[in-house]
Parts: C-alpha cells; structure tokens; sequence
C-alpha cells in the first residue's frame, strides 16, 4: 500500500476506513422489524422466510446525530427532531386548504401520534380536546394529504368513535409482480417500509417487458411468503450491478410521502465506490450536467445539455493505483457516480462502460453503504446499512497486501 510516504498532514484529512456493519440487536419497537440474528418469534418468521440466515451482517437504526459521514448536509436538520412530520408544503404539514376540507396546515406539535395497527386500520388515539369535532377537522391532525384523506372518506376508510380514530391505511391489494424466489437481505422493515440490499446482478425492477427474476419479483415472493398483500413500490433505483438497500413504500400514504421526500432531496444514499487512480484532494464535489449519450443507448456523458447532477465525495483510504470514496448524491441522473468519477479521471475499477478496468474486481466497484429516509408519519430519521458484498471486500484486501 502506498500512503507511508505522504506527509502527517495529508494523513490526518483522511477520514478511516470504513467500518464494517454490526449486527442490530433484533428487536420490536413499535411495530418496526429490524434485519439480522436473534429478535423474538415475530421476526424470526420474518428472518425464516426471507432466507436471511447467511445474508451478512446489516444494522438499521434510529439516528440521534451520531455516526453521521462527515458531509455538510449532516446538520439540525439531519438529526431528526421527533415528531417532526414529512407531510406537506415547505412549512411543515400539508399546505392550507381554505376550503375547511381535511388536511389544512397545523401545527407538527398537534399531529396525532402514530397509533396501533389492527389488520387493515391503524387505530389512534384523539386528543380529548378534539372529541365530538368532525371528522374533517380531525384529519386536519394528521400528515394525511387532502387527497389522500377526501380518498378515505369516500371508501368508508375513516371511522370516528369519540377519542378513538381508524383509518384504513392498510387496505389490501393485488401484488402487481409475479413472485420470483431468491434470498432476500431485508435491513429493515415496519408497517409502512420495506428496505431490501439488492445484490449485484439484479435489476430492480424489469426493463422490457415479460423480464422476470428481478428485484421487484424477488420482494412480490416475501411479501407472498409472509402474508402480506401489498404492492410493489420501490421509491428509488439503483444499477444492475450496483450493490445496496433498495426503498419500498408498503401502503399509498407512505409512497406518497417517499415520493415527495425524493423530490425535496431529504432521502440521502451513502455509497462506497473503488476509483482508479489516487485522488489528489481529500473531499469535493462534482457538478456536472448529465444527459444521454446519443452514440451508445446504456450510456450517460457529461454534456451541457443535460440535466443538473451533484455528487459529493470523500477519501476513505489510498491504495496503490486505486482510492476507496465515499459518495453522497445531491441528485440521482442514471450513472450519476460513474459518469461524474469517469469525467474527472478516476473510473470505477471494473466499470468497463465508462473505462474501468477489471484488474481487482469483475463488475463497477460500487455499493450503497447507508440509505437515510424518515418515517412517513413521526418524522423520524432512520438509517439501514448494508455490509460490503464479498467481491468489494475481497478487491479491497487484494489491494491491502500490495
């Protein structure tokens, strides 16, 4: 390994290595199933069907500010206040209806907190102060959008007895993919989110039609086996051979939330990437518009015509000829991280689309290390890692022993 002959200075900027994943505890907090050995009788039926035995180890957990990557964006706002709510316009909550009609703005600190799930309602608990009030005006209460609570009331999804409130948050539905079995790494999951490490060579979801044996095939399998008829609804994508967690809304109250997270850039993806070359800084940012490459259909380029694409990064470690980064997306162009590390010199190892070499690794060294989202609900932040897969970890330790 090369790195002995930099100066102290140089040394001390470089964040560590990056820490392998521990495993979570295994426990039940309010609904939440967290991935991984131990837990109780109700996760292991969850572990046993999901065939997460030998999966490796991941963790998920909640975040109280520490452990955090050392990106800018790590702030206030990234801790998380609880109760802090997702919904809405930009001020917190859903935006104003002055038509009186559910979901007008209120205050976060008035929200509902998130009740008990029976079958296909979740039950909640309504302030004494707001008993006898109208239906309407308790909705105002929740996160719900005033699409989303008119579309409950019209189905008779809204039922209001004095200070208890059910809403069918969880009605049943159709899966809307054939299953495909494969051994699924769930890292996390609760009544509203499934969060799946998607190995290397599966797409999420199919690209022509009649493909099978995808992502989406593989999550339509558990949810089989697990007796869960929900839809699949995957909120962001990542490469075919790009390893890492892979969101999923469970209900149409979280995909809407989710969606609107995506768009307000509060969902964040940590990735681990293996360039060619030794960057010469140790942090930076790359932004570079990103449009189709009009000479080849799968590939992206750097044009001025593109759309707008951010990629922050940070060095891990230097190796001989190669450097381990840590990459934070700003926004998410197709090939964003490996079109943006190509342009400036430093393809990944093995990305032999964009002029990676295959020398330590057989497919683009690139991994999601960390998704941050928040829950649809409470506002929580909630973190899920995935540990390295074996061929990352085996081109690492080639490299250490240079």
């Amino acid at each position: 390994m090369r790195g002995a002959g930099r100066n102290q200075q140089s040394r001390a900027k470089q964040p560590g290595k990056p820490s392998r994943p521990q495993g979570p505890q295994g426990s039940r907090d309010g609904g939440r199933r967290e991935a991984g050995s131990g837990g109780g009788r109700g996760q292991d039926r969850y572990a046993a069907a999901a065939g997460r035995g030998g999966a490796g180890k991941a963790s998920v957990r909640k975040e109280r500010g520490g452990g955090a990557p050392s990106f800018a964006r790590e702030g206030r706002e990234a801790q998380g206040r609880p109760g802090r709510p997702t919904a809405g316009g930009a001020g917190g909550g859903p935006r104003a209806d002055r038509s009186g009609s559910p979901g007008q703005a209120v205050p976060p600190a008035a929200y509902l907190k998130l009740g008990r799930r029976k079958g296909d309602w979740m039950e909640f608990r309504v302030p004494e102060g707001l008993a006898g009030a109208p239906i309407p005006q308790v909705l105002k209460h929740t996160p719900l959008v005033p699409k989303l609570a008119h579309k409950l009331l019209q189905a008779k999804g809204v039922v209001l007895q004095g200070t208890n409130l059910r809403l069918q948050l969880f009605a049943r539905e159709k899966r809307d993919f054939p299953s495909d079995w494969m051994e699924l790494n769930v890292l996390y999951e609760d009544d509203f989110t499934l969060v799946v490490n998607k190995p290397s060579g599966y797409e999420v979801h199919p690209s022509e039609k009649g493909q099978r044996h995808t992502l989406a095939h593989a999550v339509a399998a558990y949810y089989e086996m697990t007796n869960q008829d929900v839809r699949i609804r995957h909120i962001h994508r990542i490469d075919k051979e790009t390893t890492g967690p892979v969101l999923y809304a469970k209900n149409e109250f979280a995909h809407y939330q989710y969606d609107k997270e995506m768009r307000e850039k509060k969902i964040e993806r940590i990735y681990l990437a293996l360039a060619e070359g030794e960057l010469p800084q140790d942090k930076g940012t790359i932004n570079l518009p990103i449009g189709q490459d009009r000479h080849h259909s799968t590939r992206r380029r750097v044009s001025e015509t593109g759309d707008p694409a951010i990629t922050h990064y940070e060095v891990v470690q230097r190796y001989e000829g190669y450097t381990l980064v840590r990459l934070r997306l700003e926004t998410g162009r197709t090939h964003q991280i490996r079109v943006h590390m190509a342009a400036i010199g430093h393809p990944l190892a093995g990305d032999g689309l964009y002029g990676g070499k295959r020398a330590v690794i057989s497919r683009q060294a690139l991994h999601g290390e960390r998704l941050i989202w928040h829950h649809p609900w409470t506002g929580e932040r909630l973190t899920a890692r995935a540990p390295l897969p074996e061929d990352f970890e085996a081109a690492l330790a080639k490299l250490e022993k240079k």
